[in-house]
C-alpha cells in the first residue's frame, strides 16, 4: 500500500502552519497581519481538499490518515481565525466539518513511529480550541463543555502516542518529530481558551475545575518550553540539511507556541508571557518566510514544494 501523499501532506501541513500563526497575530492584536496570513491558509486548505476529492484513491485512505488528521487540524485551527474575524457562522461551519473528519479518523493507525503519532492529540486539540473560541464568542456553554471533554482526551492520545514514539527519531527525523512539542503547545493553547471563556455571565467552571484546569495549563506550557529547548538543541547536534516539507512541524511548533503563550498571558494573568509570546511569534514568522521561499525554490527545481522530486524530471 502506497504511503501518505507528499504533496497532500504538505498543503495540509502549510495550511494548519499558516493558520496556526493567524491566530497567533490575532492573539498579540496584529489583527490586519492575522487576517492577511488567512488567505493563504484557505487557499491551502482548499487545496488539500481537492487533491483529497479529486486525487487520492479509496485503497490508499487509511494511508493517508497523517494528511488528513493534519487537515483536520488547519480545518479547526482555520475555524478559530474565522471566528476571530467576526464570520463565526462560518467557523461553526468549519467546527462541524472538523468534528465529522476527526470522527472518521480518530480511529485510523498510523503505521510509522514518527512525528505523526502525535496528530491523533493535535486533530483532538484543535476541535477543543475552536469550541473554547466559539464559546466565548457566542456567550454560549455547550461547546465549551464539549471543548473540556476533548481537551482531557487529547492529554490521554498524547500519552498513548509517547509510547508509540521512536525517540531516535530527535537525531535522525526530518522534522516531523517536532509534533512532539507542537502537540504540547496546541494542548496549553486549548486550556488557555477554555480558562479564557469562562465569565460570570456562563460560569463554567467551579473553583476546583478552574484550579485543576490552570495547573495543567501551566504544567503543558513549560512542558512545551523544555520540550521546544530539547529539540532545538538536538537540532543543533545533529543538523538536517536540504529542505524537506516535514521541516514545517517545525515552523508549526514555533507558531502554537506563541499562540499558546499569548492566549496563556490573558487567561493567568501573566504578562511575562505576553514579551516571550510575542518573541516566539516573530521567530515563527521568519520561520514560515524562509520555509515558503525554500518550499518555492524546490518547486521551482523541479522537486515540488514536498521536498520530492517529480517522476517526470528524473
Amino acid at each position: 500500500m502506497p504511503g501518505p501523499s507528499p504533496s497532500a501532506m504538505f498543503w495540509a501541513t502549510y495550511a494548519l502552519t499558516t493558520g496556526t500563526l493567524s491566530a497567533g497575530l490575532d492573539s498579540a492584536g496584529h489583527e490586519v497581519l492575522s487576517r492577511i496570513a488567512l488567505v493563504p491558509a484557505c487557499a491551502a486548505w482548499l487545496g488539500a481538499v481537492a487533491y483529497a476529492v479529486l486525487r487520492l484513491p479509496r485503497a490508499t485512505w487509511r494511508a493517508q490518515a497523517p494528511a488528513a488528521l493534519t487537515l483536520t487540524a488547519a480545518t479547526a485551527l482555520i475555524g478559530a481565525g474565522f471566528s476571530a474575524a467576526g464570520l463565526r457562522r462560518s467557523a461553526a461551519a468549519l467546527l462541524a466539518l472538523s468534528a465529522l473528519l476527526w470522527t472518521l479518523l480518530l480511529a485510523a493507525r498510523d503505521p510509522g513511529r514518527g512525528g505523526t503519532v502525535f496528530l491523533r492529540c493535535v486533530a483532538t486539540q484543535g476541535l477543543a480550541v475552536l469550541g473554547a473560541t466559539l464559546a466565548a464568542a457566542e456567550s454560549a456553554a455547550w461547546p465549551a463543555h464539549a471543548a473540556m471533554v476533548l481537551f482531557w482526551l487529547g492529554l490521554i492520545l498524547y500519552v498513548v502516542a509517547l509510547f508509540r514514539f521512536a525517540p531516535r527519531e530527535v537525531t535522525e527525523g526530518r522534522g516531523d518529530h517536532w509534533l512532539a512539542c507542537g502537540a504540547l503547545a496546541v494542548s496549553a493553547l486549548a486550556g488557555a481558551r477554555l480558562l479564557g471563556a469562562d465569565s460570570a455571565r456562563l460560569y463554567l467552571w467551579n473553583d476546583d475545575d478552574h484550579a485543576v484546569l490552570t495547573r495543567v495549563t501551566v504544567a503543558l506550557l513549560v512542558l512545551t518550553l523544555v520540550c521546544g529547548v530539547a529539540l532545538l538543541t538536538a537540532g543543533l547536534m545533529w543538523p538536517r540539511h536540504g529542505y524537506d516539507a516535514r521541516h514545517w512541524a517545525g515552523v508549526f511548533a514555533a507558531a502554537v507556541t506563541a499562540a499558546a503563550a499569548l492566549s496563556g498571558a490573558a487567561a493567568l494573568d501573566a504578562p511575562w508571557l505576553d514579551v516571550a509570546g510575542e518573541a516566539l511569534l516573530w521567530a515563527a514568522v521568519a520561520l514560515w518566510l524562509a520555509c515558503t521561499a525554500r518550499a518555492a525554490v524546490a518547486a521551482r527545481a523541479g522537486s515540488g514544494p514536498s521536498g520530492v522530486r517529480s517522476r517526470a524530471r528524473r
